[in-house]
């Protein structure tokens, strides 16, 4: 039986040590952290005065103002609030391939299980609220987000049980998972996006339409971008099961031109409704290629 790995990996946390997954939209949250929250209230951070109306609450009245102008004047304060964030794992049968069975290469959904481990502890740590929810074919876990040491434990043990299986239904899913997500926040998807791009962007826009800010992580093998085959080969399905015996040729300039196309489709669709757009090659170590995607969003806030 092989041995279930442990997603959380000492070296790539302390190598992404000092990286922030910040929010570059509005979001709403209760308790003090590094994110703007679209609400008025009491809290750490002043933004202006405004002049004493009727009505508003005495105790932010700033009596130095008072004492200087002998008028009365309202501190205002921008609150700050941390961040839910909705990690939502693609667990479908395809998602299972890795192109080099030799190798230490990672299956597709390995790689998105460490990347969803990293950025669980990266948000843990800067205060922030991380769920977890998991789809093939439908909604399979929910996991609400919340904070604290604990949690980490929770979603690190629900990714070590996970293992892909079904087939995919990428919108319907995400168009449930939209309507059931209320409060503003930060969705990461973590897909192959092997699913009709024209139904899936539609299903990106419902959560921005909610005023979620989205990524979306675009996890593909190495063989799924270059077509290194030659010769009769015999493709399966990792979903259906369905097989397919070709001739690697006949196919292969089609092919790269099909995936290409996919690729385009997503990332111009998803800049098109401010959706930020990562599409990983799983031969590039995991915490690499985080590192470099939080460095580059941090530099553009």
């Amino acid at each position: 039986m092989e041995e279930k790995r442990t997603y959380l990996d000492p070296n790539a946390i302390s190598r992404l040590a000092g990286m922030e997954v910040a929010a570059r939209l509005v979001v709403e949250g209760f308790i003090s952290g590094m994110h703007k929250s679209p609400y008025q209230g009491f809290s750490v951070e002043f933004v202006e005065h405004r002049q004493y109306m009727p009505g508003d609450e005495i105790r932010y009245i700033d009596w130095k103002v008072f004492g200087k102008s002998d008028r009365y004047y309202i501190k205002k304060f921008e609150e700050e609030t941390n961040l839910r964030s909705y990690i939502v794992l693609d667990t479908s049968g395809s998602m299972g391939f890795k192109s080099d069975k030799a190798s230490n290469m990672l299956t597709k959904f390995d790689y998105a299980c460490f990347l969803s481990a990293s950025l669980t502890y990266l948000m843990l740590k800067q205060r922030d609220s991380v769920g977890l929810v998991t789809f093939d074919d439908r909604l399979k876990t929910y996991i609400p987000p919340r904070n604290g040491p604990s949690h980490l434990h929770i979603i690190i043990s629900e990714l070590e049980k996970s293992s892909p299986g079904k087939e995919t239904n990428i919108s319907t899913t995400f168009h449930e998972l939209a309507q059931r997500i209320v409060r503003r926040g930060l969705v990461i998807i973590i897909s192959d996006l092997l699913d009709d791009p024209e139904k899936v962007l539609r299903s990106l826009k419902h959560f921005r339409h909610k005023k979620h800010e989205v990524i979306v992580f675009h996890v593909l093998d190495p063989a799924e971008l270059m077509f290194p085959f030659d010769g009769t080969v015999l493709f399966r399905d990792m979903e259906t099961q369905r097989q397919l015996t070709i001739e690697a040729e006949i196919l292969k300039d089609e092919y790269l031109r099909k995936i290409k196309n996919l690729i385009n489709e997503y990332k111009n669709g998803c800049n098109a409704s401010l959706i930020d757009y990562v599409q990983i090659d799983t031969s590039v170590p995991f915490d690499y290629a985080l590192s470099a995607y939080l460095s580059k969003r941090n530099r553009q806030k």
